[in-house]
């Protein structure tokens, strides 16, 4: 069973990097992201309440996930679109637990707190061999 989602969040922890063998093909390779997604509900005298917030994990799939893990930090507010799916497991006193976590196709970073953005340069693309060589 899976939906759509769309949320936004701050992220609670370090991320978590993990690689995956895949044979004699590119390893499969997750960034795994705990964010807590609030519901901040105005009150009268100009604040905010958090009412009916949650915790969820977030996993990425993507080949460039491993550099990605140094880019995400606990604290950033991210904006995060998946889907969300039940996961079943057994925890360490083998009782069966059931959670819901989010398959993330995008994690976009919103620009709270942020001090300073640098974006490298793109690759440049190999020059085609000349017929002399």
């Amino acid at each position: 069973m899976s939906t759509h989602f769309f949320g936004e969040g701050n992220i609670g922890s370090a991320p978590e990097y993990r690689e995956f063998p895949n044979g004699n093909d590119e390893p499969s390779r997750l960034l795994r992201l705990n964010v807590y997604f609030d519901n901040p509900v105005p009150k009268k005298d100009g604040t905010f309440e958090d009412r009916g917030g949650f915790w969820a994990p977030v996993e990425l799939w993507h080949r460039d996930a491993e550099s990605w893990a140094n880019l995400y930090q606990k604290g950033m507010r991210v904006l995060v679109e998946g889907r969300t799916v039940r996961d079943e497991w057994e925890d360490a006193e083998e009782n069966e637990r059931v959670t819901f976590k989010i398959e993330a196709r995008r994690v976009g970073i919103l620009p709270f707190r942020l001090e300073l953005i640098k974006v490298s340069t793109k690759p440049a693309s190999p020059e085609p061999a000349s017929e002399d060589e």
